[in-house]
């Protein structure tokens, strides 16, 4: 029997084994496959943008996405790099005639958006088209159609068009039904990150610049329509405060779009426009696809590089992941750039409402040691704000776009006291042991004494002199003038640069082209990516599960998966915040 049973659990490691190679060998031959094969694109074709994932700075690394294999997050977005790349090819490409948006929901910040809109309009320069069709569209979604030659909306279909909002969530009657005491520190009018907790609804201050900024980001899309579509901007400013566009009708009159109409019908009018009979099939390349298309342009073999740096997501402690702005992680990138003598200047990529205010102080650092033997381009992407801010603050220039998040200097701490809600709530008392009058600093578990609370709040202070002292010192002014700015105010684009927050509007390329100019490397460079990607094999087997499991809880939550995700991220908070007070999705 003993042997039996050995040879059964032989055999069946055995299986474990050959199938866990199997799997291994199956994936190496996929990406080998997919790394290999070119995709030809046939004559008359057009590119299909759909943007229906979220658009991150740059592509996740996935090798074989094409065959369908989706890990993790590995296949879960789209980077904002490769969708530029992709339009910039269809501008030269001669098999390219057009493109074509087939958009409902876009996931992507505004700056994003930005860029994307602003490559579609360089593309048209070609001569080439550009035509949109939905069945439902958010505001987001056509801000990009707005720029196509032809707009189709489904007859059936709406347009939402009704200007920005912002909806805040507060959560004090909830502690004070649960007994629990959100003991609050900060510095600066509009640090309005703690209101939820101590609140019940948004502050003057608070109130006066989110209708600054959302005002201010409006107003700048809806000139940017008009140009496109030929209307007046106090038109689309009546016809949007007004909710004139109720039906495909009113945005044919109101001039939104150009044609109520089926899919079948924007595809017929392509065809007319390239040429080709009715009853044949229009050639519509997937971005997936036309991203493996190879480039036509001589690759430079110039030792001179310029490193961009992607610093993408919340400010963390330690080494971070791909999701967020590790200070460890991003030391190395950092300090790679700066003791690689090819690298000539870097530019640093930021998306971020901030986080942890030593880690931006420690990369804040590392910025100016490399500052020092090599010039620095901030290029701030949909939220450079609070700690993303600090990180940004140190560098030579710092390049915006108008509808991008920024400022909100300022530092907030929350030490909840949740004496009430164990006594009264659970009926659990707690007793405290030390061997010093501050021993249990901080704790949960009893309200703070006054000494304790002082003690916190000159912390909190002593971090916001230093943020605006720095901040002063890289803007060049002076500290009580840079204050006139920060307590912990949000601004668009337009509103920093008006205050000296920012230095010029553009993207990703134009920071690289200030980068360039300042080292003398103009037309003699190329560029070298920074962090270091994971490997596809690190990626997948580090943190699979997790993936997984985030995946499941998105797919069971739907509409609800945001607020999960911001307490997830509440929850995480450690130490002092230098944080934009908001989760902020504009639609």
């Amino acid at each position: 029997m003993l042997n039996f049973l050995k040879y059964v659990l032989a055999t069946l490691v055995g299986l474990l084994v050959f199938f866990f190679i199997s799997f291994l060998l199956l994936i190496g031959i996929a990406a080998a496959s997919a790394s290999s094969d070119e995709v030809k694109v046939a004559e008359n074709s057009v590119l299909e943008l759909k943007l229906d994932k979220p658009i991150t700075e740059r592509d996740p690394e996935n090798p074989f996405a094409e065959l369908g294999f989706a890990f993790g997050s590995l296949s879960s977005s789209d980077g904002l790099d490769e969708i530029k790349a992709a339009i910039r090819r269809a501008k030269t490409d001669d098999n390219v005639k057009g493109i074509f948006l087939n958009m409902i929901l876009v996931d992507a910040g505004l700056a994003k958006l930005e860029e994307i809109r602003n490559e579609l309009i360089d593309f048209k320069e070609s001569g080439k088209f550009v035509v949109s069709y939905t069945d439902i569209s958010t505001e987001k979604a056509y801000y990009l159609a707005s720029v196509s030659d032809k707009i189709y909306l489904n007859p059936m279909g709406t347009i939402e068009f009704n200007g920005m909002s912002s909806e805040l969530f507060f959560f004090k009657r909830l502690l004070d039904k649960l007994n629990i005491e959100a003991q609050i520190f900060k510095v600066g009018t509009y640090k309005s990150a703690v209101e939820p907790f101590f609140l019940e609804q948004a502050s003057d201050a608070n109130r006066e610049q989110l209708n600054s900024f959302l005002n201010s980001i409006n107003n700048y899309q809806l000139q940017n329509i008009a140009k496109s579509r030929g209307v007046d901007v106090a038109e689309l400013k009546r016809v949007q405060d007004n909710l004139l566009v109720r039906d495909p009708e009113d945005a044919i009159e109101h001039k939104l779009i150009t044609d109520v109409g089926y899919f079948d019908e924007a595809v017929s009018f392509m065809k007319e426009k390239m040429g080709i009979e009715q009853d044949a099939k229009l050639e519509l390349v997937q971005l997936s696809k036309y991203k493996k298309v190879k480039d036509n342009i001589e690759v430079s073999t110039s030792k001179n590089r310029i490193a961009v740096i992607y610093a993408e997501g919340d400010i963390v402690d330690g080494e971070g992941d791909e999701g967020n702005i590790g200070s460890r992680r991003f030391m190395d990138a950092l300090r790679n750039a700066r003791m690689d003598e090819n690298v000539k200047a870097v530019v640093l990529r930021i998306s971020s409402p901030g986080g942890s205010a030593l880690a931006s102080d420690v990369i804040w650092r590392e910025i100016q040691l490399l500052k020092k033997e090599k010039p620095i381009i901030a290029s701030m992407s949909d939220y450079a704000a609070s700690g993303g801010y600090y990180i940004a603050m140190g560098c030579d220039t710092i390049v915006a776009h108008p509808n991008t998040i920024t400022g909100s200097i300022g530092v907030f701490g929350v030490i909840p006291n949740i004496q009430g809600f164990l006594n009264e709530t659970l009926g659990i008392t707690v007793d405290h042991v030390s061997t010093g009058k501050f021993a249990d600093m901080p704790t949960i578990t009893r309200p703070m004494t006054e000494q304790e609370q002082e003690i916190v709040q000159n912390q909190i202070n002593q971090i916001y002199e230093t943020f605006t002292s720095k901040a002063a010192e890289g803007r060049d002014m002076s500290q009580d003038k840079l204050k006139e700015y920060a307590s912990g105010r949000v601004w668009s684009g337009i509103e920093a640069k008006q205050r000296n927050l920012v230095d010029m509007y553009g993207g990703l390329e134009e920071a690289i082209a200030v980068a360039a100019k300042s080292a003398n490397i103009e037309d003699d460079y190329r560029l070298k990516t920074l962090p270091a990607r994971k490997s596809f094999f690190d990626e997948l087997f580090s943190d699979f599960g997790a993936q997984t499991k985030e995946q499941s809880i998105k797919a069971e939550l739907g509409e609800l998966y945001p607020y999960y995700k911001l307490y997830k991220k509440v929850s995480n908070l450690q130490g002092v915040q230098a944080r934009m007070p908001y989760e902020l999705s504009i639609q």
